[in-house]
């Protein structure tokens, strides 16, 4: 077998170097044609096959949130059914070309029929394999780079094992960050964000214009009207780029791209309509919210806040919903409702002391030096929300509908219903710790950073409110007329 590889081998170097020599191939040509072969012989060496699936197992079989006991209410529920299993390795009976492992019977994603009679829940068993694969790419970097259908199955109790670790991937942590900075900058849009990221991480050759593949990101995004999440849409809207300035993919981001790629295939098998970057949009933002380093919080701040310093109030809404729902199903959760987890393994769940850290990190940077342009967008964004507010008022007092307001109004309106929406998302969030919030809101209430730009806005509240005078004396003569009229009339009655 090793002479046959050996062979292959040097038959794909011979002829990736005439095509590289002739045909004027891609300079990385043999790049790849290295990994390839280095995997073919990783793939037939079942010892370090062995290793890597006990490293898995170390790393994402004995999981906490999978087995751990969840205590709801004054019950305790025993998840250690929704987990991770690796077969386990016998080493007495295994050599470099002989694998002994743990048998287990399983279901395989292909077969519905199978899945239906087992009564398991397809739902469940998406989330239990993207969790893990994101905790894989995210979070520790070791990860499995083929989980296609024929090395994953469906235990009886509703586990998700995996097989075949002979293709691993293994990715520092600052290619992991630069991952998470990617899907943020592709999120935003932010085609100058992109092209230095591909820049840092090695993608892109030395001496490109940066500048020019900006604009050309720019122009595979569209006109926005065709914003898929769908990790295949996304992947052939880059590619054309990728291939006209001659990108050049480490191996290991090679195989994230694989393993993402199968995973939504794998995925879309039981939900044709999943797509692997909507539903890792929850765990990305756990993630950002959780780890205090700081390259995490710049990035959580470009998610929040635009280049030019305005608040991505969509964004600060979308997280704050979330956290709310979180809120509201700690509030109505039942020992009843245990089975009908909208969150069986609790990845979508916010730690609330992250959250809490996280929310005082950003405002630091809000009130800091560097955030002073944040500020002027935040002072037009409050005064924007009080002229709104006021034409509510007038509204109501002369029986006018909202709706009839200017359409130029609307993104104002907007602004201002995202404002009341996130005081009431606020709220709910305090529901869950009190105590933290409540501790930080004291903090920050003793800081003078705090105290200069309170006194910002109510000056420049002030300042504008005094040239709306007139308007505000016909509100007070509306008020006062409507009352009249009101009293006049009941008193004819």
């Amino acid at each position: 077998m090793h002479l046959l590889l050996t062979l292959d081998a040097l038959l794909f170097r011979m002829v990736g170097g005439q095509l590289k020599r002739f045909a004027k191939a891609r300079k990385d040509l043999l790049v790849a044609v290295n990994e390839m072969v280095r995997h073919m012989f990783d793939e037939i060496d079942y010892i370090l096959e062995g290793g890597n699936a006990e490293r898995f197992a170390s790393l994402y079989g004995n999981d906490p949130k999978s087995h751990q006991n969840a205590t709801i209410g004054n019950t305790v529920r025993n998840e250690k059914e929704n987990c991770i299993k690796v077969p386990k390795i016998y080493w007495e009976f295994t050599c470099k070309a002989v694998l002994t492992m743990e048998w287990i019977d399983g279901i395989k994603l292909t077969d519905q029929a199978a899945l239906e009679r087992a009564c398991l829940n397809r739902r469940k068993l998406i989330d239990l394999g993207l969790y893990c694969s994101l905790r894989q790419l995210l979070e520790e970097g070791f990860f499995h780079a083929d989980p296609h259908p024929g090395n994953l199955v469906a235990t009886d109790s509703g586990s998700l094992a995996y097989f075949d670790f002979g293709m691993m991937g293994d990715i520092p942590r600052h290619y992991r960050v630069g991952l998470i900075q990617v899907l943020v900058h592709f999120v935003n849009r932010d085609s100058l964000g992109l092209a230095n990221d591909f820049l840092s991480l090695g993608f892109i050759p030395e001496g490109i214009d940066i500048q020019s593949v900006s604009d050309a990101l720019q122009a595979s995004f569209g006109d926005g009207t065709r914003q898929s999440r769908d990790f295949e849409a996304i992947m052939n809207q880059l590619y054309d780029v990728m291939y006209e300035f001659n990108f050049s993919l480490p191996p290991d981001y090679a195989l994230v791209i694989r393993a993402l790629g199968s995973l939504e295939g794998t995925a879309k098998l039981l939900d044709s309509n999943f797509k692997v970057v909507e539903k890792a949009y929850p765990f990305v933002i756990g993630r950002l919210l959780a780890d205090s380093n700081p390259d995490m919080r710049r990035i959580l701040r470009e998610l929040l806040i635009c280049n030019d310093g305005s608040i991505r109030w969509n964004r600060l809404e979308r997280l704050g919903e979330a956290i709310s729902e979180q809120a509201s199903d700690s509030a109505e959760e039942s020992p009843d409702s245990e089975g009908n987890s909208s969150d069986p393994l609790g990845w979508k769940s916010f730690d609330m002391r992250s959250v809490v850290n996280a929310t005082e990190d950003l405002l630091l940077f809000i009130l800091s030096e560097k955030g002073g342009r944040v500020r002027v967008f935040l002072l037009r964004d409050v005064i924007k929300a009080a002229d709104v507010f006021l034409q509510d008022e007038v509204a109501g007092v002369l029986n006018e509908k909202p709706e009839a307001r200017e359409a130029s109004d609307s993104e104002v309106n907007a602004t201002y219903t995202r404002v009341a929406k996130g005081f009431h998302y606020l709220r709910q969030a305090v529901k869950l710790a009190p105590e933290l919030w409540t501790a930080m809101l004291i903090r920050m209430a003793l800081k003078p950073e705090v105290h200069r730009f309170s006194f910002d806005i109510i000056s420049a509240l002030i300042m504008h409110l005094s040239h709306k005078l007139p308007e505000t004396f016909w509100i007070c003569m509306s008020r006062h007329l409507h009352k009249l009229v009101r009293n006049h009339t009941s008193d004819e009655l």
